[in-house]
């Protein structure tokens, strides 16, 4: 029996690849940006509607005509265009990358394909695996020891989470804006006497009952650390010019001037969720009627996504913050029964922006259609080692679970071109 066969009979087929000691890959390209912004958009951005866009199609008439819905526009970057809701971000394509080759093989599932596009793996029966936040969160932690390493303004889910990394990289999380993570303050129905005398039976259970209770009573004393002005000041939008704050546009454009003065405090990595609440009643999962208000959802990202990239240019934050917009897969050419579109994972759009990277407008190519990758495929393994290589973090260097070390990413190779 080889050595891939006894591993993948003892059930370590994840790490079959590797050897079990050492790392073959070899330290490549490093980047220099401290922060990063995640943008997610749950649902499946469709590509060809934004930053792929191609010959108009038609998805009203009886004989629909693949194609984008909308006209494109020219950008600052001369032969690279966008949608035309996308006008302000167009401008600035000078510091972006639309990575139009980015594919992977789930087709119709949210669920795996957002573990996918979050961990780089699909999911496994025999581990766990870390996101991207917190990969970061563990190789860089906080920048400032005041605040968490990382920060979700979105639902959690077990995709954006520690894995088996546990829980001290895992997230802290929020889902309104105006009050910021529940339970970092006192409630004024509890005296400073009965919070004291909670801290010390908390003390009295740590290291008792094995890791979990260990686990969990860590994750307290960093809550308790964590609580206090020096760490919720930094949600206090109302500190913000209102020029700015209308500059980002509604509710989603809030979270991400939020992004902002976390990263400008000190956070490593914030993930902005844009599927909280949809304003045209789908979000970016536009199939049958879904798709007929998509112009005011890809409007809004226009809004918050210029708007961040601007307000970390003023603050001479941009070179330093990696902004990403990901998303968990993209929408084929062709219209649905009603005018939508369905789900499409063989060629799709992802965005960088800023981070100190050699931006160029756009990397990758798709055919007539936006239905293949003509040119310089990514896939997702490859974006995330791109996204850890500007990070700083070194994708030679395995991570390790228990005592088994496991790849950063599953044979991700970052884009060169990207790089200077």
């Amino acid at each position: 029996m080889n050595r891939r066969a006894f591993v993948t009979a003892l059930g370590l087929a994840p790490f079959a690849s590797r050897p079990l000691l050492a790392s073959p890959i070899a330290p490549g390209p490093r980047g220099r940006a401290e922060h990063c912004i995640f943008i997610w958009l749950g649902g499946g951005m469709g590509q060809i509607d934004t930053f792929d866009p191609k010959a108009l199609g038609d998805n009203q008439s009886a004989k629909k005509k693949p194609g984008s819905l909308y006209p494109s526009i020219a950008t600052s970057v001369p032969g690279v265009r966008v949608c035309e809701h996308l006008p302000r971000t167009a401008r600035l394509m000078e510091h972006v990358t639309a990575v139009r080759s980015v594919n992977h093989k789930v087709i119709d599932e949210h669920a795996f394909a957002t573990n996918l596009v979050h961990t780089g793996r699909m999911v496994s029966g025999n581990a766990i695996y870390p996101s991207i936040g917190s990969i970061v969160a563990h190789r860089r932690g906080a920048a400032n020891p005041a605040v968490p390493a990382y920060l979700l303004i979105g639902y959690p889910n077990v995709s954006r989470g520690p894995g088996f990394l546990g829980i001290k990289d895992g997230y802290i999380y929020l889902v309104d804006t105006e009050t910021g993570p529940a339970g970092f303050t006192r409630p004024e129905v509890v005296a400073a006497e009965q919070e004291a005398r909670r801290r010390s039976l908390l003390g009295a259970v740590a290291g008792r009952g094995g890791a979990g209770p260990q686990e969990y009573a860590e994750a307290q004393q960093e809550a308790f650390r964590l609580a206090g002005p020096e760490f919720m000041r930094h949600f206090d939008l109302a500190q913000e010019p209102a020029a700015v704050r209308q500059s980002y546009g509604g509710e989603f454009g809030q979270r991400c001037l939020l992004a902002r003065r976390l990263v400008q405090g000190g956070v490593r990595f914030v993930e902005v969720s844009h599927n909280l609440n949809f304003i045209n009643g789908a979000g970016w999962d536009v199939h049958n009627d879904g798709i007929r208000n998509q112009h005011g959802l890809i409007r809004e990202l226009d809004h918050a996504f210029a708007g961040l990239i601007e307000d970390l240019q003023r603050h001479r934050l941009l070179e330093k913050t990696l902004v990403v917009i990901a998303t968990e897969f993209g929408r084929p050419p062709g219209f649905d029964a009603r005018g939508g579109r369905g789900h499409q994972g063989s060629a799709f759009t992802m965005v960088m922006a800023g981070g100190g990277l050699q931006h160029g407008g756009a990397y990758g190519a798709t055919d007539d259609l936006s239905k293949t990758v003509v040119a310089n495929p990514v896939s997702v393994p490859d974006f995330h080692a791109t996204m850890l290589a500007a990070l700083q973090v070194d994708v030679s260097q395995d991570l390790m679970d228990g005592g088994r070390p496991v790849p950063v990413t599953d044979g991700g190779r970052p884009v060169a071109a990207l790089f200077s």
